[in-house]
Order: structure tokens, then sequence, then C-alpha cells
């Protein structure tokens, strides 16, 4: 799994260079900005047996291609809570976007792909870290339900749905 991420890793910075000496980026705080908000989400499939309930850290810096569509980088953490006797752990991603914006305010639809690093488990590092999103956003907020997939080693899946909100904060 590791050597995978390192491939598709290789294989992003090289086409982001390449894609970076055909093309002039600007950023400007009609194009770019920093969000910054928080998750709750409830765990689902087996990670509904070991925990009751999640919050979350969600990071993300965005660039925005033209009105409808733009990537970034995102991060965060997910705090589950545990239940009968199981203790508490977490979720770190580091992960790419991508969102699709119907209109200038309104729907969006997007996701994020990366790793998944697990926190207080033991024997399990993390894995394949997958979350949807379906949204509204104006100028300044994002408001989001989601469904997050951690697929971890050892046949893990940590999942949760939930919703999110963001705050846009534009880079002067």
């Amino acid at each position: 799994m590791k050597k995978l991420f390192l491939i598709i890793g290789i294989g992003l910075i090289g086409s982001t260079s390449i894609f970076a000496q055909e093309t002039e980026i600007d950023i400007t705080p009609n194009n770019s900005w920093f969000k910054a908000g928080v998750t709750a989400s409830v765990p689902v499939g087996d990670t509904g047996d070991v925990s009751s309930f999640n919050l979350g850290l969600d990071l993300r810096g965005q660039y925005l291609f033209n009105p409808n569509f733009a990537i970034g980088a995102a991060s965060g953490y997910s705090h589950y809570f545990g239940k009968d006797g199981f203790e508490d752990f977490g979720v770190i991603p580091v992960a790419g976007f991508v969102r699709y914006y119907f209109t200038p305010k309104g729907l969006f639809l997007g996701t994020d792909i990366g790793y998944g690093f697990l926190t207080n488990v033991d024997n399990n590092e993390g894995g394949l870290y997958v979350n949807p999103q379906i949204g509204y956003h104006n100028y300044d907020w994002n408001i989001y339900a989601f469904y997050q997939n951690t697929f971890a080693e050892n046949d893990v899946d940590i999942q949760n749905v939930g919703v999110g909100v963001t705050y846009n904060i534009r880079f002067k």
C-alpha cells in the first residue's frame, strides 16, 4: 500500500511540475484561500461498535481554477470517542481534494483522497482516506454533509457520516 502511495505521489509531482511550466498561476484572494472549520459525525459500520461519536477539525488550502472547479490540500483531525471499554482514537488525514461549484453561491460536490494516519491504535498505522462531500457554499462559509472512510491496515474500515462547516480565510 505504501508503495502505491509513493508511485501516485511521484506521478502527481511530475505532472504538477509539467503543468506549472506551461501555465502561469496567479494566486489572489479571489481564487485562493484557507478554510478552517469543525465536523461532527456518527460512526457507522464496525466503527459504531467501538465509538459513539466523532468531533473533528477541518483544515484546507484551496485554489480555484475557474469559478466552478477547485483543487487543494486537506488535513485536520477526527477524534473518535470510545464506548463500552474501548479507548478514544483518531485519524489525521493528509489528502488532496477536488470540488465542483455549480454556481458562485449554492451547491457543491467534492471529495478528499489521501492517507489517514491513525492515533492511539495498536498495530495499525492507517490507510487510504476517502471523504466525499455535498454541501452549500457562499463567499465566506461552506456547510456540508460527508461520508468518511479510512481503509486501514488489517482489514479495518473506520467510517462515519456527519456534517461540517468551514470558514473561508482569504489570502491577502
